[in-house]
């Protein structure tokens, strides 16, 4: 893996076609959210599926939390979206036929020419692509458990979200205020005063 490829440093903001075919931008797909990227050997891992299944029944909690999911393949279109099917994902799959991650990051699992594939790697992004965790699933005991997803996010997120704790001096004076800048989501929404219904 490429040096800078650590925690704190800043994952390339790399722009890819999605399962639909639609070119896709990592920061796009993050938005303002925490993201769980994978970089996937592709379809025709039985570990991938294995970890895939697990991540599509624990994607009904990402969603709810606010936090993005990617998985970048090697896979050509038609294959990647079988196995986005073949596991239930309901996120976004983003094509790399061309190997173009595999060569920038330097991450090409010489130990299989046949596939050619990326050494499989799980990242926890921070809003901006800044980098919570790498985990390196070459050997499948080295991919990130749901636990270990949870306990990333919550620190990620923690650190991301100035309202993390409502008892945090300053916020209450500045949700009375209408300030809704330090309170994900109410800071998009209209600026009109809330009333008591």
């Amino acid at each position: 893996m490429r040096s800078d490829i650590i925690p704190g440093g800043v994952f390339p903001d790399y722009a890819l076609p999605d399962h639909t075919g639609t070119v896709r931008m990592l920061s796009e797909l993050q938005g303002r959210d925490p993201l769980i990227l994978m970089l996937s050997r592709g379809h025709y891992c039985p570990k991938e599926h294995q970890q895939h299944l697990e991540l599509a029944a624990f994607q009904p909690k990402v969603a709810v939390a606010y936090t993005q999911m990617v998985t970048i393949s090697t896979d050509e279109h038609h294959t990647l979206q079988e196995f986005r099917a073949s596991v239930g994902a309901q996120w976004t799959f983003l094509s790399d036929p061309g190997r173009t991650i595999q060569k920038d990051l330097d991450i090409q699992e010489y130990t299989d020419p046949e596939n050619d594939p990326m050494i499989p790697h799980t990242l926890v992004l921070k809003p901006n692509l800044v980098i919570h965790s790498v985990y390196n699933g070459y050997w499948f005991w080295g991919r990130p458990s749901v636990d270990d997803l949870w306990s990333d996010l919550r620190a990620a997120t923690r650190e991301s979200r100035p309202d993390w704790d409502l008892s945090t001096p300053g916020l209450r004076e500045a949700w009375a205020a209408g300030d809704r800048s330090p309170f994900h989501g109410w800071d998009r929404r209209s600026r009109e005063p809330l009333t008591a219904t």
